[in-house]
């Protein structure tokens, strides 16, 4: 009966991959189908492949310093996880983000490397969920940088909508954090012992990060870097296929683009980021056409650089097995 089960799981995910990714190319379709086919081909073809390697070498150096900062992090929970097995849950997530059927596909496979590897698996819970609030914080870094640069040439439709996004995602954040907190008396209510000890060894997890604001800070300004590099790339790009838009624009529009392309729509959000980055970008005067040109070259260097990560966490993984498994 439970392999029966465990095979209708295993279909039903697939079958989530399959449609997400048939909704990230119907996405495409409809843009290529109101923009010229013949002008985005030819902007990406203006891309010099010595710029896409090299853009896929930053983007695989930034999230180098990413490892480092997921480490520090989960370890200053009392993680305790090495380098080895901090690359192979990083690298991995990577992976997953793209290629498994959840939006948190990647943190799927960090946990699941992590919880079995390390003496303290509730350190590895709580250091992730602040890894990814310090991730959120850098977007919302950039956005408010975005609008502080562009006050006066910023439509106010867009100045707006980041308005509003900043305001909703503190507000959700506020709201689930008041909730867990009004209802923690009856969430904890008729739990067993076990489900106790495992809710409080969580919680000094938490607390054992949140006691040391050095970490917090180092492991915001490096999440920052890395969102700022992917940021500086994409421009880069953008300028190789004939786009040249000033770079405190895509301050404020790259970091909402990614933000949208959260929604569980599309396989790694291919397709609403780049519908995003159109739509944003077009009252600053930039062609459709260049920009989506440039948000397909940039997807081609992190579904590239996915692969990539996977692979080194699969070659890590088998060489760190007998060492560190727990």
């Amino acid at each position: 009966m439970m392999e029966v089960e465990r095979t209708r799981r295993t279909a039903r995910g697939w079958t989530i991959i399959a449609l997400r990714w048939i909704a990230a190319l119907a996405v495409l379709g409809v843009l290529l189908h109101f923009l010229p086919l013949e002008t985005v081909r030819s902007a990406i073809a203006r891309v010099p492949p010595e710029h896409f390697i090299a853009a896929l070498a930053g983007y695989l150096l930034a999230h180098s310093v990413g490892v480092f900062k997921w480490r520090m992090v989960v370890n200053a929970a009392g993680a305790e996880l090495d380098l080895a097995t901090s690359l192979q849950c990083y690298g991995g997530g990577l992976f997953g983000t793209l290629f498994l059927p959840s939006i948190v596909g990647g943190d799927v496979i960090r946990l699941a490397v992590g919880l079995r590897r390390s003496p303290r698996p509730a350190a590895v819970l709580a250091g992730n969920v602040v890894d990814r609030f310090l991730d959120v914080s850098a977007q919302a870094a950039l956005v408010t940088l975005g609008l502080a640069l562009l006050p006066g040439s910023l439509p106010e439709s867009l100045r707006l909508i980041g308005t509003r996004t900043l305001l909703l995602s503190t507000t959700i954040g506020a709201a689930l954090f008041a909730i867990v907190f009004l209802l923690r008396g009856s969430l904890l209510r008729g739990r067993s012992v076990r489900f106790r000890r495992r809710l409080a060894r969580l919680r000094h997890a938490l607390r054992s990060v949140s006691s040391r604001p050095h970490i917090l800070v180092a492991g915001w300004l490096a999440g920052t870097f890395v969102q700022a590099t992917f940021l500086v790339l994409t421009a880069w790009l953008a300028t190789s296929c004939g786009l040249h838009l000033p770079l405190r624009i895509w301050l404020f529009a790259w970091p909402l683009a990614k933000l949208a392309a959260l929604l569980p729509i599309t396989q790694g959000g291919i397709g609403v980021r780049e519908a995003a980055l159109v739509a944003l970008l077009a009252p600053f005067g930039a062609p459709g056409p260049l920009v989506l040109a440039a948000g397909l070259v940039w997807e081609g260097v992190v579904v590239t650089g996915g692969i990539i990560a996977g692979l080194a966490a699969f070659a890590t993984g088998r060489r760190n097995k007998p060492a560190s498994l727990r």
